[in-house]
């Protein structure tokens, strides 16, 4: 800890150092020193304007002394004023007299010169009104004068400009500084003001440098996400360096304040929050609370630097990056104790920083001597721009190494896949020459194989030809036993009449002996109402034997006009009176629900008479074996329906057997499955109704509920 507060108290001092500047208390000087003179003790202050306040001989003792010199901050008499005026008196020696001078200063207000009362130069504009008020800061651009008398009064009239963002700045923002030199050693003294711009140019072309390369880096092997960091820490920090030379060569203080704000703003928490997230991401992958903290105070400390004038840069700058730079020396020496390859190279650079550092503000607080290095220069310019450097060369050195090292694993790796290649393609050239070898052998199993497959497929659709012709006969057989009913009926009635006439014409013969003209003609009438009966009952045959032979031979494929109720009813009763005459214990009732506003619809009579038929069937069928089950009450019935809806027509087959059970319903229209026994089923009846619908561009649908029966609805285009 002591350490870390000896650290923190030399970065504090900044702010004291660089305010100094070389000073020598006058009343009377013989002769200008090398570095010049600059008028320090000896001002006076007064509030207020008078015109005569710039006259030599004006009586200023009742004025206030003050050291014009300071930090505006240090200055609160000078900034309440509106207009206020300066004055000091010293006598020069004769040897300088008529000899060509300078006066150079630097001040963040405006001013208006006066040498023994009159007016020689003007900085900005000085008004009573704040508004108005144009601050100038001529950065020591000297300008010209000549002594002519021993006695010497300068004043000073001027105004502070007010209304700006004045924040703790480094330089500081000095109220009024006066320097008197030689032509010679004005000039010098400029080159010494400007000798850090140089370093700032070169420092702000290395980190773009740096920039662009990890940038490289980064694009390259995205995977290590350090060289990201890096390169925005450097980006922002060759910004900044560019822009800090830029305000120090600014006249106008109104641009001067609010570049200040944005310098320090776009440099230092950017700069020191990258820079310590490449840190961390190099050495740890965990995010606990240390980093939250130190990731926090960055951004935090933005709203520091307006918090106060003279502790906000401090507060909201150097402790943040005081602090993230001690957390990643911590991380550091952390990883180097668990062998962290090269991680020395980061912890030399972040000691070199607090080493050059605290050399640096030893050396500007006079406490150590700092050697001159060439007319300009200095040791302790030296070592503040090697603290400014160590932790980027050395992090960009350790970056390097990693991607070098990276770099020589892949091409390892790389190597390691090429010999892997090589041995893949080798061993692929042997199973190339295995496969070769085999592949005629394969072929001629390939082709003998085929042949048999070809003979299976063969033989599997002369199978399904069969069953599909089984069930047409299965089909037809149940067709022919109702017809052969239907029949039946017709033929008796032909039959009993054919007797009767036989009987009648006997008869007539007997009365035609007798003569008997009126018994013959009510035997003739009788006989022709026998025959009309015959021929009615003969055509009635014709007809089932026609619808018979139509069923029986193979659809033409042929649509045509259809009256779909009386086709339902016609395969409803040939149905009904089949089963009849297969098994005489049958018995169940059927009912019949038919829509009249049905037109005749276009449809091959002989395909979708089969579906109602086959369906008409299933339903007797479940009807029947549900009848095996003895329940009270049970009445089994078959019901079937048309009706228009929609543009389409609907034949309903609705049963009160048992219904479908669930686990077999997505599986009925499937070919060859049945729930019927072994040997009363081919499983087609259902497939090849399914397929006949939908080649009429209809729909067959099933509802069923288990226990209380099945509801099979064709769909059929209306025209």
């Amino acid at each position: 800890m002591r350490k870390v507060s000896f650290i923190i108290l030399v970065i504090l001092s900044i702010n004291k150092v660089v305010a100094q500047e070389d000073s020598i208390q006058i009343t009377a000087f013989p002769s200008i020193p090398v570095n010049g003179i600059v008028l320090g003790n000896g001002w006076k202050f007064q509030a207020g304007d008078n015109p005569s306040y710039a006259l030599p001989d004006y009586d200023d003792s009742l004025w206030k002394p003050i050291n014009p010199r300071l930090d505006i901050y240090d200055l609160p008499q000078m900034r309440s004023t509106s207009i206020g005026w300066l004055r000091i008196r010293f006598q020069v020696d004769s040897s300088l007299l008529n000899k060509p001078l300078a006066f150079q200063i630097r001040q963040h207000l405006a001013s208006e010169i006066y040498l023994n009362g009159t007016q020689i130069k003007k900085y900005g504009v000085v008004n009573a009104n704040p508004l108005l008020v144009e601050a100038y800061q001529p950065q020591y651009e000297p300008f010209g004068i000549q002594f002519t008398t021993p006695e010497q009064v300068i004043a000073i009239r001027f105004s502070f400009q007010s209304d700006l963002p004045y924040i703790g700045f480094v330089p500081p923002f000095n109220g009024f500084i006066f320097r008197i030199n030689n032509a010679e050693g004005a000039s010098a003294y400029v080159k010494y003001q400007m000798r850090f711009d140089k370093f700032n140019y070169i420092e702000a072309a290395l980190f773009l440098l740096l920039f662009l390369i990890h940038l490289s880096f980064y694009i390259v092997y995205p995977k290590q996400k350090a060289n990201l960091f890096f390169a925005l820490s450097t980006f922002f920090v060759g910004i900044g360096n560019i822009l800090y030379v830029a305000i120090k060569n600014m006249h106008e203080v109104s641009l001067i304040t609010k570049a200040a704000v944005a310098n320090w703003i776009l440099w230092w928490p950017p700069y020191g929050l990258f820079l310590f997230l490449a840190i961390h991401t190099l050495f740890i992958s965990k995010k606990g609370l240390s980093f939250w903290f130190v990731v926090a105070l960055f951004p935090l400390g933005i709203p520091l630097l307006f918090l106060s004038y003279k502790w906000g840069w401090t507060l909201g700058m150097l402790i943040p990056l005081l602090i993230g730079t001690a957390e990643a020396f911590r991380i550091s020496l952390s990883a180097y104790h668990k062998g962290k390859r090269g991680v020395g190279i980061v912890i030399a650079g972040l000691a070199g920083y607090f080493i050059f550092f605290s050399i640096y503000n030893l050396m500007a607080n006079g406490i150590l001597p700092s050697p001159p290095l060439g007319k300009i220069y200095n040791l302790m310019d030296l070592n503040y721009h090697l603290s400014a450097v160590s932790i980027p060369i050395s992090l960009s050195i350790y970056l390097s190494l990693q991607y070098a090292y990276t770099t020589k694993d892949l091409e390892k790796k790389l190597i390691e896949v090429q010999q892997l290649s090589e041995r893949t393609l080798a061993q692929e050239q042997e199973k190339q020459k295995i496969l070769a070898s085999q592949k005629e052998t394969l072929e001629e199993q390939v082709t003998e194989r085929t042949a048999q497959l070809k003979q299976s497929l063969e033989d599997l659709k002369a199978t399904q030809s069969q069953l599909i012709q089984s069930e047409k006969m299965a089909s037809l057989g149940e067709l022919t036993a109702g017809i052969a009913h239907e029949i039946q009926n017709p033929l008796n009635f032909v039959n009993n009449f054919s007797e009767v006439n036989k009987e009648l014409l006997i008869e007539m013969n007997e009365e035609i002996d007798k003569g008997n003209l009126s018994e013959i003609k009510i035997i003739s009438k009788d006989v022709i109402e026998n025959e009309e009966k015959i021929n009615h009952h003969g055509k009635r045959a014709d007809a089932i034997v026609k619808g018979m032979l139509q069923h029986s031979r193979s659809s033409s494929g042929v649509k045509e006009p259809t009256d779909i109720n009386a086709l339902a009813d016609e395969y409803l009763r040939l149905a009904y009176h089949g089963l009849r005459a297969k098994d005489k214990s049958f018995n169940a009732d059927f009912k019949t629900d038919f829509d009249n506003s049905i037109d005749k619809i276009n449809i091959v009579p002989q395909d979708i008479g089969r579906v109602i038929l086959n369906l008409i069937n299933n339903a007797f069928y479940a009807v029947i074996e549900k009848k095996k089950q003895n329940l009270n009450g049970y009445e089994p019935t078959v019901s079937v329906s048309t009706k228009k809806m929609n543009g389409k027509v609907e034949i309903s087959v609705k049963d009160n057997g048992n219904g479908i059970p669930q686990k077999v319903l997505d599986k009925i229209f499937q070919p060859f499955f049945t729930t019927k026994p072994t040997g009363q089923g081919t499983g087609l009846g259902l497939s090849l109704s399914y397929d006949i619908v939908k080649a009429h561009g209809g729909e067959l649908k099933v509802e069923t509920k288990e226990g209380e029966g099945s509801e099979f609805i064709i769909q059929l285009p209306a025209n």
